[in-house]
């Protein structure tokens, strides 16, 4: 028997599925190890033992010894192992931490001299074929590779260690920061003062709709954008006044080549703005289809294809399209450090245009089969016409249009094709008719905040993380309240722009472009064997925790510069600082502590000792305070020694809380409402907010509200209805 150990349960699946046709006998059995089965212990530096050499001292990642336990007694029973995990230096560790496991496992059981016989296999696609292939090519565990893997983690790890350690200390408790992830940050922030500081310019768009001799409609614009309503109303008018004409029709053939097959970066972001995917959705969506046999590996940053596979596309090409379209390309792979040995992202088989089992599945794989098939056609061919109006006192206006003269690429891709605007037939010096001109007042508009598919475009550019990390990046800035998304945009939070000019002040070359593209690269040539893990860590860490050291003794950074000159202290009317609280920025008095005034950014007072309203029903006084999870509303005093706690309720997210009203805190301080008594078990039906959103609960039963019902307003009848649905585990994926 041999024993073939892979990551996933639904790749386990799909290799038992093709294992069962190459070998009906049944002499293969395949088994997860559901992921990582060892890891660094967290938030523990001793974990790593820097004077031998930044030795990790791993620890077996919890839930996982009943795997290992599995593995290790079909491993004593096999007569190879194989070690089939992805083909990248995360999957060659974790197959290297398997093997270190069951050899340890097994080496007490197994009689003296016997050997478990381990064999690593690598494979791109899970075909059979390709199965097959691998099989007869084993190879020993990549120990660079590893090596590669290892360091960014105890990178990352010792980075996050120390400056996250710094950051509780000057900053505020509980902030942290991270080698890739705070560059990232950077970026995001850095933007956002450049919105800021933005001014915006007037400018005028003037449009005119006219009719051609033979009676069709055509809209030229004007080529000036003036810069005032005066000059604008001085173009206007001269052009109602004057006799318009054909000026002149330049007509020229481009061309449009095809992009290049999927990378995981350029996957996520065509993804992103055709499909409306995240970049973490799209990996997820990406790995089923994987894991199912329908695509290459998700984590490339090559656009290589392999020879099979451009014969593949050029056989579908001809047979579909006919010859014409047919234009065999080979693409250069753009980024440093790329591993040519993968290829791009493409289908398994490539004449299949639909596969998935969801409608997100067979969105992303029509998307990444179009890009494949597409990559090997002819170019499209577009005449692109201009027209020229004109009449005596304005500028020149003009239509810009474009038609398709042959399709090629676009034939197999005709959603990148956009819109392309068919101008009427017109000769030049013929009359044109003026129906209407209109001047619109318009003002130039900052630079847009990153979309998600920006910011992987951005971090990729500057050599920041690699094919893998780009969708751990942004979910860890979310999670970490280091930045929220308003629409598609990524907008940093007040602790999140606090946390990035901390470390833009005290530790610039850290988070530059240039030194987070080099520590990379780095890495990368510990994979290819060129370089030394220990030297690179010790080159960076002996200077970066000499440089955290330095910083030990400098003064808590709460203060983040001056507030606006109108902003004074309500109380003894000295200028205000910019702090940080629990709940975000607020302005302090710069006298603090000897006068304790505050106001919110928005100027208004803050005053926890002193209550918004009294309750109308019980008299005791309503204040608003800010605590550990933000903002939040209590009813009553709390009394020294007393074991029962005011009434308290949150204060939701998107509410100022300078702007509570009564109404409003008597709505929020309803919660938890009792509806009712269940009618089988007389037992409560509570509404209440939580963790995880609002739900109602009865006898230890929670189920959620979702709209169009709401906590604040349902009602007994609804609550039995939701509490009789079937419970959906929290981890219920949304895409089944």
């Amino acid at each position: 028997m041999n024993l073939i150990i892979v990551e996933s349960p639904s790749k386990a699946k799909t290799i038992e599925k093709y294992l069962k046709e190459i070998s009906p006998s049944g002499d293969f059995i395949v088994r997860a190890s559901v992921g990582h089965v060892r890891d660094l212990p967290k938030s523990n530096k001793k974990a790593i033992d820097i004077p031998a050499g930044f030795v990790p001292h791993y620890e077996i990642t919890k839930g996982r010894e009943k795997v290992i336990d599995e593995l290790s007694r079909l491993a004593e029973k096999s007569d190879e192992v194989f070690l089939a995990t992805d083909p990248d230096r995360e999957g060659e560790a974790i197959s290297w931490h398997i093997q270190e496991l069951l050899e340890k496992r097994n080496g007490g059981s197994l009689p003296r001299g016997t050997k478990i016989h381990f064999s690593r296999v690598a494979f791109y696609e899970i075909t059979k074929e390709a199965l097959k292939e691998a099989i007869k090519h084993p190879r020993s565990v990549d120990v660079n590779l590893v090596k590669a893997q290892e360091a960014r983690r105890v990178l990352d790890r010792l980075v996050g260690y120390d400056l996250s350690g710094l950051i509780w200390k000057k900053v505020r408790y509980g902030l942290s920061a991270g080698r890739v992830q705070s560059p990232a940050l950077r970026l995001i922030c850095e933007r956002e003062r450049e919105i800021r500081a933005f001014i915006p310019e007037e400018f005028w768009v003037i449009s005119g709709d006219f009719e051609t001799q033979s009676g069709e409609k055509l809209t030229l614009i004007c080529v000036e954008e003036p810069g005032n309503e005066k000059d604008a109303d001085g173009i206007i008018q001269a052009a109602r006044t004057n006799n318009w004409t054909v000026k002149d029709i330049t007509e020229s053939e481009a061309k449009r080549s095809p992009r290049p097959p999927f990378t995981t970066s350029t996957l996520q972001q065509t993804a992103s703005s055709r499909l409306g995917y995240s970049p973490k959705r799209t990996m997820i969506v990406a790995q089923k289809l994987y894991e199912s046999g329908h695509i290459t590996y998700m984590r490339t940053d090559s656009t290589t294809l392999s020879s099979q596979a451009v014969d593949a596309i050029s056989a579908y090409v001809n047979k579909k399209f006919g010859n014409t379209y047919l234009q065999v390309r080979t693409y250069k792979t753009k980024v440093k450090n790329a591993q040519e040995a993968h290829e791009a992202i493409r289908p398994t088989e490539l004449d299949k245009p639909g596969a998935g089992s969801t409608p997100e599945q067979k969105n992303l794989y029509k998307l990444i089969w179009q890009r494949t098939i597409a990559s090997q056609m002819a170019d499209a061919r577009l005449m692109r016409t201009k027209i020229i109006g004109a009449c005596d006192g304005t500028p020149d206006f003009a239509a810009t249009g474009s038609r398709v003269v042959f399709d090629g690429w676009l034939k197999a891709d005709p959603d990148a094709r956009g819109d392309d605007v068919e101008l009427p037939k017109v000769t030049a010096g013929e009359s044109l008719k003026l129906l209407d001109v209109l001047g619109t007042q318009k003002f130039t508009q900052p630079p847009g905040r990153y979309s998600e598919a920006g910011l992987v475009k951005a971090l990729e550019e500057r050599g920041i993380g690699r094919p893998s990390t780009y969708a751990s990046i942004i979910s860890t800035l979310g999670d970490r309240g280091y930045v929220e998304k308003e629409g598609r945009a990524l907008k940093p939070t007040d602790t999140g722009e606090v946390v990035s000019q901390f470390l833009e002040d005290n530790f610039t070359s850290y988070i530059s472009d240039t030194f987070t593209a080099e520590m990379e690269n780095e890495l990368d040539e510990i994979a290819a064997g060129e370089r030394d893990y220990v030297k690179t860590l010790s080159d960076f860490y002996g200077p970066f925790s000499t440089d955290v050291k330095s910083k030990e003794g400098m003064k808590k950074q709460t203060t983040f510069g001056e507030a606006d000159a109108k902003h004074k202290c309500p109380t003894c009317g000295a200028p205000m600082l910019v702090k940080l609280g629990r709940g975000g920025k607020f302005l302090s008095c710069s006298t603090y502590p000897d006068c304790q005034g505050a106001l919110t950014i928005e100027g208004v007072e803050i005053n926890a000792d002193k209550p918004i309203a009294n309750h109308p029903e019980t008299g005791e006084p309503i204040y608003v305070k800010t605590g550990r999870f933000g903002p939040y509303l209590q009813l009553g005093e709390k009394v020294k020694g007393s074991k029962t706690k005011p009434r308290m309720a949150s204060i939701p997210k998107d509410m100022d809380p300078a702007n509570v009203t009564l109404e409003m805190a008597l709505k929020y301080l309803s919660i938890p409402r009792t509806l009712g008594n269940h009618p089988e078990t007389g037992a409560p039906v509570i509404a209440n907010n939580g963790r995880f959103g609002p739900y109602v609960s009865h006898n230890g039963e929670f189920r959620s509200i979702k709209s169009p019902d709401d906590v604040y307003t349902i009602q007994l009848p609804r609550a039995l209805e939701l509490l009789a649905q079937e419970k959906k585990s929290r981890f219920h994926k949304k895409e089944k």
